[in-house]
């Protein structure tokens, strides 16, 4: 696949999983939209599951693909605020991310969200 097809294909999974985010916690900021595999550009999964990770900000949750790459994510959040939107989440019938880490930009960080349950 070529890079541009990776980048628009990864952006409409990104901006809809952006646009859930949202609805759930009223503020989302897409985040990845391509992943390199293989020295190949590929999009960003399809699939919508949550976490909760810990940053030098704060609290952040997030939706992941099955792989752990990060599609959108909310603000730094205090730890209930930021559990309470993967609540929602969770509620809304989407999965757990049940990975260890995840990748957001070119940092990976733990997902905290079984320890603060």
């Amino acid at each position: 696949m070529q890079y541009f097809q990776a980048v628009r294909i990864g952006k409409e999974r990104s901006s809809k999983s952006q646009m859930l985010l949202f609805k759930l916690g009223g503020f989302a900021m897409l985040t990845l939209t391509t992943k390199k595999k293989d020295g190949q550009f590929l999009p960003i999964g399809e699939e919508n599951l949550v976490a909760v990770i810990h940053t030098a900000d704060g609290y952040v949750t997030i939706l992941v693909d099955a792989e752990g790459y990060t599609k959108a994510q909310s603000k730094a959040l205090e730890k209930d605020a930021a559990m309470e939107i993967f609540k929602k989440a969770k509620e809304s019938g989407i999965e757990e991310y049940t990975g260890e880490k995840v990748e957001i930009w070119t940092e990976q960080y733990p997902t905290v969200q079984s320890e603060l349950k």
